[in-house]
């Protein structure tokens, strides 16, 4: 199975278009387009009864100390955890592609609707619901995509994967409103094959990206 995105290639910079914040001279950042890219697939194995895409940033900061705080930087060898940015499943096994903009295209702040989306899939939870929790001009439950917004003041540039899973059944075996360490959970022992591809993305000019 292989995947890719028109959008940008695989390991290269994603457009500031797909992103949820991008780099702003005057106040270090501002809100972008956060648009969907464009992601396509071949290959589905013919067992294949569903198929789910995943995008997720293993580089998020595990403490917030000194996230975004004006004269500090984040330290690169500071422990790092998962962000999942997009949770999609019940995709159709004959289907191909997913058009950029199709399931994001702007920022709704206090949360995005959901699990229900287009042509009978459904979105699972992203990390932005517990990072924009303390907010109140933000706070809210955000479903499918919200794109790359990592600190303005991290040292290193973040790593965006989109991986795709072929499953051995018609409808992902979770519900409600799910999250991406528990729809990783339930899709064990059901993935027949998975392939992915990654971006990269920082706001901060000076990141060094670590590989």
């Amino acid at each position: 199975m292989k995947v890719w995105s028109d959008s940008f290639a695989d390991g290269a910079a994603i457009p500031a278009e797909l992103a949820f914040g991008k780099h702003d001279p005057e106040g270090h950042v501002a809100l972008s387009s956060n648009r969907n890219p464009h992601v396509a697939w071949s290959g589905v194995p013919d067992a294949a009864q569903s198929l789910v895409l995943v995008c997720h940033d293993p580089d998020v900061p595990s403490r917030g100390d000194d996230v975004n705080q004006e004269g500090k930087t984040v330290p690169a060898d500071l422990p790092r955890v998962a962000f999942y940015h997009w949770l999609l499943v019940d995709i159709p096994a004959d289907a191909t592609e997913i058009p950029a903009g199709a399931h994001a295209d702007g920022i709704t702040a206090r949360g995005k609707e959901g699990p229900a989306a287009l042509d009978g899939t459904r979105h699972g939870v992203n990390d932005y619901t517990g990072w924009f929790a303390g907010d109140e001009d933000m706070k809210g439950t955000y479903f499918g995509y919200d794109g790359p917004c990592p600190p303005w003041n991290d040292s290193i540039v973040h790593h965006y994967h989109f991986t795709l899973y072929a499953l051995d059944v018609p409808r992902a075996p979770i519900d409600g409103a799910f999250g991406g360490a528990d729809l990783l959970a339930a899709l064990d022992g059901h993935i027949l094959d998975e392939a992915s591809f990654m971006g990269t993305y920082a706001i901060n000019p000076d990141a060094e990206d670590r590989g």
